[in-house]
């Protein structure tokens, strides 16, 4: 969740406190009824053994994980928010790189995930071959390397461009205080830019590949293809949503432009919207289409519920 400016921060808190409390509330809940749920389904995961040696289940995985990281610490930095706690900018550095971090993580692990399904349909004889779990560990590996290197990159820039005792200056934990000149903040949204050009190609590419596949399969081979294209749908919706959630600061720029108020309300929308609903929303639907996970899933919910009566 970003914030651009202390005094705008204060003024979130001073507007309405009965306001803010129940916003905070909503946020509460929301926050973690998804942890919960991220963390039931990665219990799911990994009870099975079937699941580790899947490629798509491995990379399903991945994605859970990252998303409860995400959530969990945008809710410190919004509970530090709330509270209106201070501390040094050195200290709130390897927050804001590891929340950075998590965030660039999902749309590429979609792209993984597009890629594994356009083998798996296209390439179905070397699939077993090519998504093998070690290999599956060392796209998670390069996906995680690929996703710092924006935030290493930030922060060498900082280093070279920070004003003597910048790092000892009381701030609120966000990411803005990584960026102090316009021109790496025009760097960030060239490189930004082209990453999305560059998934959205290969998205295209495995669509179009799996399209084609569906129309000349037959039987099982076609019935096959045809959920992969709904899967890949499905993995452009959830990078459709990744881009709105990263495009918000330069909405909320131009609400701020406008009115104070009007910023302040789109902010809280995009947070809960596509910070926090969005994301843990695009996962789950994922997880309850797969028939063999949703099966094992149900199986875990129906016993805890029939213990409970039992109990």
């Amino acid at each position: 969740m970003d914030q651009n400016s202390s005094s705008e921060e204060l003024q979130v808190i001073n507007s309405d406190p009965v306001v803010e409390r129940i916003k905070m509330a909503i946020v509460q809940v929301l926050v973690w009824f998804f942890i919960y749920i991220d963390i039931f389904m990665l219990f799911t995961l990994f009870s099975k053994q079937a699941f580790w040696g899947t490629a798509r289940y491995i990379l399903f995985a991945h994605t859970l994980l990252v998303d409860s990281i995400y959530l969990l610490l945008t809710e410190l930095v919004v509970l530090l928010s709330y509270n209106y706690l201070l501390f040094p900018v050195s200290s709130c550095i390897l927050l804001c790189i590891i929340l950075e971090i998590v965030s660039n993580c999902t749309p590429v692990t979609i792209t993984a995930m597009c890629l594994e399904r356009y083998v798996a349909i296209c390439m179905p004889l070397r699939h077993a071959d090519i998504a093998t779990t070690g290999r599956m560990l060392v796209v998670i590996t390069t996906v995680s390397a690929y996703s710092s290197l924006i935030p290493f990159l930030d922060l060498f820039i900082l280093i070279i461009t920070a004003p003597p005792g910048y790092f000892a200056t009381p701030t609120l934990c966000h990411y803005e205080i990584m960026i102090l000149t316009e021109w790496h903040r025009f760097i960030r949204d060239v490189w930004y830019q082209i990453d999305i050009v560059l998934i959205v190609l290969i998205i295209l590419f495995c669509y179009v590949k799996i399209t084609l596949a569906a129309r000349t399969a037959s039987g099982e081979n076609k019935q096959s293809a045809s959920k992969g294209r709904h899967t890949l749908l499905l993995h452009g919706l959830q990078l459709i949503l990744c881009i709105a959630d990263n495009l918000s600061p330069y909405t909320e720029k131009i609400a701020l432009e406008h009115s104070l108020q009007l910023y302040l309300s789109i902010r809280y929308s995009n947070y809960v919207a596509l910070g926090i609903v969005s994301r843990a929303l695009s996962s789950i639907i994922y997880g309850l289409r797969d028939k063999k996970f949703s099966l094992v899933l149900m199986y875990y919910i129906t016993c805890r519920f029939n213990h409970n009566i039992a109990a």
